[in-house]
């Protein structure tokens, strides 16, 4: 009965989900060219192959495609977002124990440190001269 309940609330979010999908494929061609920054690869985050698993019943194989294609639109997302922060803001979070800092941080110029993130900076600019 609960799981009744709850799908229509689960599959509601295909809609607002879709238009980012489609959004983010305009941001992600256009400015990531612009930028110059290397387009990230779809097919490295989402993978629908579950439903073709013949023990699954319908529902349970709508439910896999389902999954596969938000969480790997998901993670789809964040790398986009991680590269695009990368070229932006290189600038690492004030330090904060429960703060759970993304990997692609690990170069990032630490937070406070102004001579760091000019040295950072000043290599970019050669990057975006040298192309």
């Amino acid at each position: 009965m609960r799981h009744a309940l709850s799908a229509p609330f689960s599959y509601m979010m295909i809609i607002p989900i879709v238009i980012l999908d489609v959004f983010l494929e305009i941001y992600h061609h256009i400015c990531f060219a612009l930028y110059d920054i290397p387009l990230v690869k779809r097919s490295d985050y989402i993978k629908i192959d579950r439903h073709k698993l013949e023990y699954l019943s319908r529902l349970e194989k709508v439910n896999c495609a389902y999954c596969g294609y938000v969480n790997g639109l998901a993670g789809y997302f964040s790398a986009i977002a991680s590269e695009t922060e990368k070229y932006w803001c290189a600038i690492k979070h004030q330090e904060q124990a429960e703060f759970k800092e993304p990997e692609h941080h690990k170069d990032f110029a630490a937070h406070g440190n102004k001579a760091e993130h000019e040295a950072q900076k000043e290599k970019d600019d050669k990057k975006i001269e040298v192309n």
